[in-house]
């Protein structure tokens, strides 16, 4: 079953919007109800998504109740069924990124049932406790709940898998590790895949920890072999998003349909690219039979923002919380997703906008050069531009393809290290000032919020502010402002002393991060979430059980569950899902 074209219900609940009367007449719809609806589930409605839709199923409704409560779309049906239709509906159709289902008088008279309805690939990856999916091609009356299919489970031995455990103190850690040891020599290899993830079982993680990963056969040896951390001070999380040149072909792929919350979450992203989505995920899962080349902004930006989305989706399964995000240039409206400042339907529409008009630029390209701002400043002509300031000595030029050229020449005419990286646009450079303009339009439709976390923008090399986060301009800008990725990390590693995790491909900001005074002394620390370069499927899924272990060795309590389907869950034998995103409903259906 494609998740993409479900509905999935991911909580259900009975409210009352006062006391019960003496007779059991139908509870009315009024504004007082809609209230209660929006606030049943506990969370303010400042925050809920901006595209929220309150959906009334009702026999009785108050004539002065508007089209819009508390800047949200009310729309009414005759019935609730009807009502969850529509929701459905308007999930699919894009005008919708959470609705809210009153069924009004059920179970009684004086109560309303209301249901929170979301597509079921984005449920998946925002780890929502799914109650069913929504079975609309049912007979009509009230849709029944199906229950998502489980997957089969893996118990390949030969596949890594992770190991943690933890002591009281050093003493208690050195004894909970002479326990584990002769488990793992005289365990029979089939069944390592289902030992437990975490010893001692049952109890809370305590302060020295290790952790390892290995195959079966090299099991006992790597947990004999790995240091114990005290842990008693862990530093907070941040996420870090690349952008474009960063992508490589297959990247990831070894987690997709081996990790279910990663799947979903690539599956949601790319199904709101329409049909264009499922031709990047076959260029994508392969890059041999492409049509399109991976550095060609049509496949580049689109994955790699459906990639980062993922991983960062999946890191939050795990139970870890991010204090603050960071993305540099494209990887920026990811950390923006993140932090509340736009849906991810919408973050999609600005990603498929930025591409549309990309395209339509002269080729460019862009270089790295192992150089300051000022040593750069005079080679600079005809329209070429510092693209991005990475670090020291580490800065990106961007401009159309022959200017380009005569300046690369030139730098290295002069002795400057000079690598192309792996773009087909000029991105950061003036030559897309026509692209920012026309875009511009587009995310004037778009609602921006201030963001719910911190947010630190590589375009102001500080945190987001407010105005910037709802500005279009300020987002139109950023195909052609320079990147000051180098100032943001200053101002973040400034303020804490921080472990940084990136969620993205090739280990590109990872390696910048390593030449931050901060982590070079220890202070803060890095690690990458994939290989620094393409390899086998199993060498993703190491690279993310390694991280994963970084973070619990950093004093971070994980979801074992969640951490365990990296070597248990498995989908491979599925279809891949396709670009469309709706089971279509007779419009008959949905008149009240």
């Amino acid at each position: 079953m494609s998740l993409t074209s479900h509905s999935a219900v991911v909580r259900r609940l009975i409210v009352s919007p006062g006391p019960a009367p003496r007779e059991q007449t139908p509870v009315v719809a009024s504004a007082t109800a809609v209230s209660a609806v929006l606030r049943a589930f506990g969370r303010s409605p400042e925050d809920l998504p901006a595209r929220t839709v309150v959906l009334i199923g009702a026999t009785a409704v108050d004539p002065g109740l508007g089209a819009e409560h508390e800047g949200f779309t009310v729309r009414t049906a005759a019935t609730p069924a009807i009502a969850l239709r529509r929701a459905h509906h308007e999930l699919h159709e894009g005008t919708a990124d959470l609705a809210l289902v009153a069924g009004f008088g059920e179970p009684d008279a004086h109560t309303i049932t209301v249901y929170a309805v979301k597509r079921a690939a984005e449920a998946v990856a925002d780890s929502d406790a799914v109650l069913g999916v929504l079975d609309v091609t049912s007979p009509a009356g009230m849709p029944p709940l199906r229950p998502v299919p489980q997957n089969p489970r893996g118990t390949d031995p030969d596949r890594h898998r992770l190991i943690l455990w933890s002591g009281k103190n050093a003493v208690d850690e050195v004894r909970v590790r002479g326990e584990l040891l002769p488990m793992l020599s005289g365990l029979h290899r089939e069944a390592y895949p289902a030992l437990p993830t975490a010893v001692p079982c049952g109890t809370p993680p305590g302060p020295v920890r290790g952790a390892a990963v290995a195959v079966s056969a090299l099991a006992a040896r790597t947990v004999h072999q790995a240091r114990a951390v005290d842990v008693s001070r862990p530093r907070p999380v941040v996420l870090l998003f690349p952008g474009q040149g960063s992508q490589h072909a297959g990247m990831a792929a070894g987690l997709y349909r081996r990790e279910p919350v990663f799947t979903a979450a690539v599956d949601a992203a790319l199904s709101h690219m329409g049909e264009e989505g499922s031709r990047v995920r076959a260029d994508w899962l392969d890059p041999q039979r492409a049509a399109i080349d991976i550095d060609d902004v049509r496949r580049a930006q689109p994955l790699l923002f459906a990639i980062d989305y993922a991983l960062g989706r999946m890191i939050l399964s795990w139970g870890v919380r991010p204090t603050a995000f960071l993305g540099h240039s494209a990887g920026e409206l990811v950390a923006a997703t993140f932090a509340g400042v736009v849906s991810l339907r919408d973050a999609v529409t600005m990603v498929m906008a930025r591409v549309r008009e990309a395209v339509k630029i002269p080729a460019g390209g862009m270089l790295a050069v192992a150089a300051s701002e000022e040593q750069l400043r005079p080679y600079l002509k005809d329209g070429v531009g510092i693209a991005a300031v990475n670090a020291n000595q580490q800065v990106m030029l961007a401009g159309s393809r022959g200017p380009l050229t005569d300046v690369a020449d030139r730098l290295r005419a002069d002795r400057f290290t000079v690598v192309t990286v792996p773009a087909t646009s000029p991105f950061h450079s003036p030559a897309m000032a026509p692209a920012s303009d026309a875009i511009e339009t587009d995310y004037r439709a778009i609602p921006l919020r201030e963001p719910k976390l911190p947010l630190y923008s590589g375009y102001t090399g500080t945190l987001m502010s407010a105005e910037a986060a709802t500005s279009p301009r300020f987002w139109a800008d950023q195909i052609t402002d320079t990147v000051f990725f180098r100032n943001a990390l200053d101002e973040l590693l400034a303020a804490d002393d921080v472990l940084l995790v990136e969620a993205g491909p090739r280990q590109t900001l990872t390696a910048f991060a390593r030449r931050h005074r901060s982590v070079r002394l220890g202070a803060g620390a890095v690690s990458p979430l994939l290989p620094a370069r393409a390899g086998t499927p199993e060498a993703d899924r190491q690279s993310v059980l390694n991280a994963a272990a970084r973070i619990w060795t950093e004093g971070h309590d994980l979801d074992l569950n969640a951490i365990a389907r990296l070597w248990t869950w498995s989908d491979e034998a599925a279809p891949a899902a396709t670009g469309s995103t709706a089971s279509r409903i007779p419009a008959e259906a949905l008149v009240a």
